[in-house]
């Protein structure tokens, strides 16, 4: 008889560990405490994918993301779709939606004390194509998609030539060295041009513009905290 209820009792609390649905922070942001399989799974996703699986499991609808961010509905199905990607002030809003830090999206890391990115690993990301990003005004390429639960999220941007102006805000703030070139940032009604070796921080709260000035692409390194948890 006590052999018999102590096999219920492991049976009912497996039964238990199938069911529960983790947290997000164990779930989502600690690789570690997934499977080797799963977390393998989660790596493979596309950031389309990894919003799209967090929003379900939030349980709100496409409709739901957008009243919460801003963002239409149409570019939130194309992000999703992987047609678009979206900006990093619409990526950070996005997050913030679905309590996540920004970077899993970008990418959710492994747990790991000390990362590193050689200067031939990084991966840009363009925002449209590359054929389109060239109107939308930049790129990115992450300094960090290996550390996990990151605080920070470092990038190099390159900007590129355009009569496009897309003011951003969002949660945090954002810092900014120019590497080549030369850009313009305006947050709020403070407009300031910046060369190599110029550097700008700044509260992303505020409606905030980047772009490059002139025929020339620019470069920057660029660190964003968003705050969220």
């Amino acid at each position: 008889m006590k052999r018999q209820k102590a096999k219920r009792k492991t049976s009912g609390s497996s039964g238990r560990s199938q069911q529960k649905i983790p947290r997000h922070d164990d779930f989502l942001t600690d690789l570690a405490a997934i499977g080797s399989t799963r977390k393998t799974e989660v790596e493979k996703e596309s950031l389309g994918d990894r919003i799209r699986r967090v929003r379900e499991m939030r349980g709100l609808s496409i409709n739901d993301l957008s009243s919460r961010t801003g963002i239409d509905a149409d570019t939130l199905k194309r992000t999703e779709s992987g047609e678009i990607i979206p900006a990093l002030g619409q990526l950070a809003k996005i997050g913030k939606a679905l309590d996540m830090r920004m970077g899993y999206f970008i990418s959710p890391g492994i747990e790991q004390v000390v990362t590193v990115v050689r200067q031939d690993e990084r991966r840009p990301v363009s925002r449209h194509g590359e054929a389109k990003s060239m109107k939308y005004g930049y790129f990115y390429e992450s300094l960090a998609p290996e550390k996990a639960d990151r605080m920070m999220e470092p990038f190099i941007v390159t900007l590129i030539p355009t009569g496009t102006e897309e003011f951003s805000t969002h949660a945090g703030q954002e810092f900014i060295y120019i590497l080549e070139g030369e850009i313009k940032v305006q947050v709020g009604d403070h407009i300031h041009f910046l060369k190599p070796g110029d550097a700008v921080y700044y509260d992303s709260s505020q409606p905030h513009l980047v772009r490059c000035v002139g025929p020339k692409a620019a470069r920057v390194l660029a660190v964003l905290y968003t705050g969220t948890k």
